[in-house]
């Protein structure tokens, strides 16, 4: 079969090869590759080496965000042949841990996990692909297409559920949220907030091309000015860029007991001068809380599954602006001006 296969940090060998098919290892359920959605990790992986190819390996399957459709199940496995469906990214560590034996890999606590197309395990980027049934995650079919955005949708599911769950330790009525960010993981988080019923205003430094719109079309505000002019101090923050400058400018200007959620890792070693003495002030007098959240466990995409599944159809196919063919997949990790979600067509070339 083929797949997107690349030595991490060395762009020259990122090519399409045939390889042999999944080991039954990786599960019972056999998948058709559909589709796989393009972020900054594969950049990273591709260009800077950040990922870790299968033990023994130097090369890797490329892609954690997945779509495929079941070829063959199990007869006691919640999903059968012609099902859609999503793998999910994170593997539990084999010792476990706490947390991953409880089912909360995303906080494993001995660094031993594994993930797809990430780390120590081949990636989603390939014609066919296996999972054992609890990494599973069925897609509705009326999602089609669109359930390769379930991936990036349970960080931001995972992401609301931290918010909501520390909310609960005293009295929380949260009316603004302000995302950091208009890229996929933005723009969903946007979603879920108009969802939830709230006022979302969107920070992103361009002015034109699709997002602007898409958010507005959300019925959220869009702003491309600094911190300092945003009309309102959030209730919540869900901080999408990793830039660490507008980080701690958003700290500044929040509500009081504020939660801000960080999902977004910088990938450069720039250091800047902060009043340190003032955020920690502003942090401790108004009851603010940080919290970073990375990945997301089963819950999370279950989560993800249903709020893709209520919001506009024609609204999510606007995210996904670009689609490239398995034979020329290198081109899907350069981004376009007007690129939101690119995605790769396992099943084209």
């Amino acid at each position: 079969m083929k797949a997107a296969m690349v030595t991490p940090g060395d762009p020259s060998t990122a090519k399409v090869e045939q390889i042999k098919d999944p080991p039954e290892e990786d599960g019972a359920i056999l998948v058709e590759g559909l589709l796989v959605g393009v972020c900054g990790t594969d950049v990273e992986i591709v260009e800077k080496g950040y990922g870790v190819p299968p033990p023994g390996h130097e090369r890797m399957v490329l892609f954690h965000e997945s779509l495929g459709r079941v070829l063959e199940a199990p007869e006691k496995s919640h999903l059968k042949a012609g099902d859609l469906v999503v793998g999910i990214v994170r593997r539990p560590d084999p010792v476990p841990c706490a947390c991953c034996a409880a089912g909360e890999w995303d906080f494993c606590r001995n660094g031993q996990f594994t993930e797809r197309g990430i780390k120590a395990h081949d990636g989603y980027g390939s014609e066919r692909w296996r999972v054992d049934d609890r990494f599973a995650v069925p897609v509705p079919p009326a999602l089609g297409d669109l359930g390769v955005l379930t991936e990036p949708a349970s960080v931001v599911a995972k992401a609301w559920d931290q918010v909501e769950r520390i909310g609960a330790r005293a009295c929380f009525a949260p009316e603004h949220v302000l995302v950091t960010g208009a890229g996929p993981i933005g723009l969903l988080a946007a979603l879920m907030g108009r969802q939830r019923g709230l006022e979302v205003t969107v920070l992103d430094r361009v002015t034109d091309g699709v997002k602007p719109g898409l958010v507005r079309d959300l019925g959220a505000d869009y702003h491309a000015g600094s911190v300092d002019e945003l009309a309102c101090r959030p209730d919540i923050v869900i901080e999408c860029t990793g830039v660490g400058q507008l980080v701690f400018d958003v700290l500044t200007h929040t509500a009081p007991n504020a939660i801000t959620c960080l999902t977004g890792i910088s990938s450069g070693t720039r250091t800047l001068e902060t009043a340190a003495d003032a955020v920690n002030k502003a942090l401790v007098l108004d009851n603010d809380v940080v919290v970073g959240s990375v990945n997301a466990n089963r819950r999370h995409y279950d989560l993800a599954v249903d709020a893709l599944s209520r919001a506009d159809r024609d609204w999510l196919a606007r995210l996904v602006t670009r689609r490239v063919p398995l034979a020329q997949w290198p081109e899907a990790l350069k981004r376009g001006s007007d690129d939101v979600k690119v995605v790769v067509d396992l099943q084209a070339g």
